[in-house]
């Protein structure tokens, strides 16, 4: 383009932004009232409960409202080249963090707005373990350490890429969009070409809910269409990388408590009859407490989001949530607390049973003695 002109058909990308997204399973539990005032007290910066900004609160809504908060601008190297980031992070209450970078994108033909997407993933997405992700959540941990219940030493993670075009170079529908710009290597970060039934499933999970919007979601990556530039898309698949984490965590846990259980279950099992019933009793109330814990926290991450009459988002959400595998997490959880919930029955009634032939044996010892005691006496 030496004139500085887009070749005639050629879609330009005036405005939008690419947002990489990395969530981390920081703790059991994070207390956003105290969160809120450390970064007040410490930054004196402010922050913000985040809501659905284009969605009636009615409509749709968080559960508990997470807390955003701004860390500022940030240079890294991207491709060879030095760009600015927006960094932010959001907290929800059951223990997830999002972090945030934000790369401005402008003045971009739809191939250079395509390779910036590639750019950015290759540079700091889940393959290139860039460092900047450890130091954001490790000042992260420093400024609001004691908000956190039980941190995680090691947390999972969960990482997920958005495309946002806020402003094409002329107007245009979604439809037109599509026919005239290619999707495919900006959702797939692939270079080479895909076969025809590999475009079809990338393609698949569309939405429009106005003639200039769109949606466009996979696995991994996100594109949106947003002339007016509401959130509300990105912040609902956001959600549902939140709760896809917070499912794997509960899935983990209870990985490794299974096998912990079954071996103090035996131990227990090796132990006299009366300090076997003793260890029965206090490992049936250890289950249950367990249970009764990540069943109470696996419903506040079901409920963390509330979709009553936007349909569209619903829509978005939905698929977000099937594509993310979340009700299958959700189902091995489910299985594994049954499990768990099954032993804690077996051993609440082994405990029981012991204690009824303890009882039994006392009151015959007590019978014997009575008779002997009435021969001596007589």
């Amino acid at each position: 383009m030496p004139d500085g002109k887009p070749p005639h058909g050629e879609v330009m990308v005036a405005s939008g932004h690419v947002t990489a997204l990395r969530l981390f399973d920081m703790a059991y539990e994070i207390d956003l009232k105290r969160a809120e005032e450390l970064w007040a007290s410490r930054t004196q910066a402010a922050s913000t409960r985040s809501r659905l900004a284009g969605t009636p609160p009615k409509a749709v809504s968080f559960g508990v409202p997470p807390l955003a908060l701004s860390f500022g601008p940030l240079s890294l190297r991207i491709g060879g080249e030095e760009l600015t980031a927006e960094a932010s992070f959001r907290l929800y209450d059951f223990g997830i963090v999002a972090l945030a970078l934000d790369f401005p994108a402008s003045g971009l033909s739809w191939p250079a707005y395509s390779a910036l997407v590639n750019r950015i993933d290759r540079a700091i997405g889940p393959e290139a373990g860039a460092e900047i992700w450890a130091r954001l959540r490790a000042q992260l941990r420093d400024l609001l350490g004691e908000a956190l219940d039980r941190p995680n030493a090691a947390p999972l993670e969960e990482d997920y890429l958005i495309a946002v075009v806020n402003e094409l170079g002329e107007p245009m529908t979604a439809e037109a969009l599509q026919q005239r710009a290619d999707l495919v290597p900006l959702l797939s970060g692939e270079e080479r070409p895909l076969s025809e039934g590999a475009r079809r499933d990338l393609l698949a999970q569309r939405f429009s809910y106005h003639p200039d919007d769109l949606a466009v979601i996979t696995w991994d990556r996100a594109f949106i269409l947003e002339p007016r530039r509401e959130t509300d898309v990105a912040d609902v698949l956001e959600m549902a990388n939140a709760q896809l984490l917070e499912l794997r965590s509960y899935d983990e846990l209870l990985d490794d408590e299974l096998p912990r259980m079954r071996d103090l279950v035996e131990a227990a099992h090796r132990r006299s009859n009366l300090l076997r019933s003793r260890n029965y009793a206090r490992l049936a109330r250890q289950l249950h407490t367990l249970v009764a814990e990540v069943t109470q926290l696996a419903e506040r991450v079901d409920n963390a989001l509330q979709v009553t009459e936007d349909v569209y988002l619903a829509r978005v959400y939905g698929a977000a949530i099937g594509l993310f595998r979340v009700p299958q997490v959700s189902a091995a959880v489910d299985r594994k607390l049954d499990i768990i919930r099954q032993t804690y029955t077996a051993l609440h009634g082994e405990a029981a049973g012991g204690r009824a032939e303890v009882l039994e044996a006392a009151i015959l010892l007590l019978i014997a003695f009575e008779i002997i005691l009435s021969f001596v006496r007589h």
